[in-house]
């Protein structure tokens, strides 16, 4: 470093005429400072060795199947903590030979169990330590509350969520009840989960997932605490996995309820009409999963209130084309749910109950729009939305791993971001064109839940996804 300065005190104008610069820069003071080149190196100076990428193998999610079928994948972060949990292939689809919400009720269950340490909570913790009764009561109690929290909750997304399922997957798979109805709580005791565990909880239908650990630390444990552990429901006799394909049915369920008294105080929520119209997509695992997802991206949408601007979607379709234009609807917002084998896009909607016929039609014509002209700018938003909604959410690494774990469990391997990113840019409006003419000529699913008496019958509703405008048909009354 001596070398160098001393260079710049004597040197510098030489080399600085070498490179073809100024000689020197004067200033106030009557001094003149060298004007050192940025293109021509130092003398004395060791030459900089900038980072490079090393390849993207030290990124890549690592995968190690074991000899019981326990797959174990882990992912790289830097940091220090790590993020470690199993996932299992189960769920309420599997139910149709059971009761329904063990799947529920075994949530719950794991979180209340405390025979092991806090680090070996939950899934461990059921599968090495007998269950008490005193905890499976405590669990009943638990579901009890959150039905009944449930039904009193002002935010009505989760009760439509499940309704929409079940008109769309009538009696079948993803359209089973996902809670556990409030007369099997004491129906399911500990046979029952145990004949249920038996079936659906077994190594090959498992994996250990880890962000922030190495992959042979990783899986030095899971040998050492999951390899050849005899869990406590046994390795009996057992009824079979459940390997039923989601089968599209379409149609409505309404549920009649007064919602004036949903939200009391100074300012409560006026009383509202919440209405899902829901379509079939496609699963997770098909080429069109892609289209669909920004497509989802540009339909957006939300509340009526909203602070910010492009980031928050207010540039989104259902927020120019609806909130924008109806004063009087309170929400409208897109959504997509994918599975392994289905998938539903949805628009949820809410307004006073007296414009629901009115609020169900601007629904239905903005589904049919979505089969028109999709501009340039409008497409590119949408994939730049969705790339950095991407990209932001997996810089948490709770989301980091759960996107391991649940695309190693559905294909064994794992898409990552820049991947993803790659396919999101390929989407075309042809392709957005293409998965919605596709999915516009299935019968629809609706879930309506508030006052109703103004709702379109599903046959109306049916009738204007079928028309090219979207309207619903006249009514024609002889008295008013």
């Amino acid at each position: 470093m001596a070398a160098a300065m001393a260079w710049l005190r004597r040197g510098a104008r030489g080399a600085a005429r070498r490179c073809g610069l100024a000689a020197g820069r004067s200033y106030s003071g009557g001094g003149a400072y060298p004007s050192v080149s940025l293109t021509c190196p130092l003398p004395g100076v060791p030459k900089a060795v900038f980072a490079a990428a090393e390849g993207r193998e030290r990124f890549e999610t690592r995968v190690t199947v074991l000899e019981n079928g326990l797959r174990v994948a882990s992912q790289n972060k830097f940091g220090q903590f790590c993020t470690v949990g199993i996932l299992v292939n189960s769920g309420s689809r599997h139910e149709a030979k059971y009761l329904s919400g063990i799947s529920h009720f075994l949530e719950k269950l794991a979180f209340s169990h405390q025979e092991l340490p806090l680090q070996q909570l939950g899934l461990l913790s059921l599968a090495l330590c007998p269950v008490p009764d005193e905890e499976i009561e405590m669990t009943r109690t638990a579901i009890r509350f959150e039905l009944e929290d449930l039904n009193m909750r002002p935010d009505p997304e989760p009760l439509l969520t499940e309704m929409i399922h079940a008109a769309a997957f009538r009696d079948n798979t993803v359209g089973l009840n996902r809670f556990c109805p409030v007369e099997n709580t004491d129906k399911i005791d500990r046979d029952v989960l145990h004949s249920y565990l038996r079936s659906y909880y077994t190594p090959d239908r498992m994996v250990l997932a880890g962000v922030g650990i190495e992959h042979e630390q990783l899986v030095e444990c899971a040998r050492k605490y999951l390899l050849g552990v005899e869990p406590v429901w046994g390795t009996g006799q057992s009824r079979g996995v459940d390997r039923s394909v989601a089968q599209y049915t379409g149609g409505i369920v309404k549920v009649e309820k007064d919602m004036s008294d949903v939200s009391l105080g100074p300012t409560p929520i006026p009383e509202l009409t919440h209405i899902m119209i829901g379509l079939e997509s496609c699963s997770f695992l098909e080429d069109d999963f892609i289209p669909f997802a920004v497509l989802n991206m540009m339909m957006g949408g939300g509340g009526s209130f909203s602070a910010g601007g492009p980031g928050k979607g207010m540039f989104t379709r259902l927020y120019l084309n609806v909130l924008n234009r109806h004063h009087w609807m309170y929400n409208a917002t897109s959504y997509h749910h994918s599975y392994e084998d289905t998938g539903l896009l949805c628009i949820h909607a809410s307004a006073d109950p007296k414009q629901v016929r009115e609020m169900v039609e601007i629904i239905t014509r903005e589904f049919i729009l979505m089969a028109g002209a999709v501009g340039e700018v409008e497409l590119e938003r949408a994939k730049t939305q969705l790339k950095s909604m991407l990209m932001m959410n997996l810089e948490s690494r709770p989301v980091i791993f759960e996107d391991v774990g649940r695309q190693v469990l559905a294909t064994n391997t794992r898409k990552l971001p820049h991947e993803l990113c790659a396919l999101i840019g390929q989407v075309k409006p042809t392709d957005i064109k293409r998965v919605v003419t596709k999915m516009l000529h299935k019968k629809p699913a609706v879930a309506a839940l508030g006052d109703l008496t103004d709702l379109p019958s599903y046959e109306h509703i049916q009738a204007a996804l079928s028309s090219k405008d979207g309207r619903l048909p006249r009514l024609y009354r002889l008295f008013r």
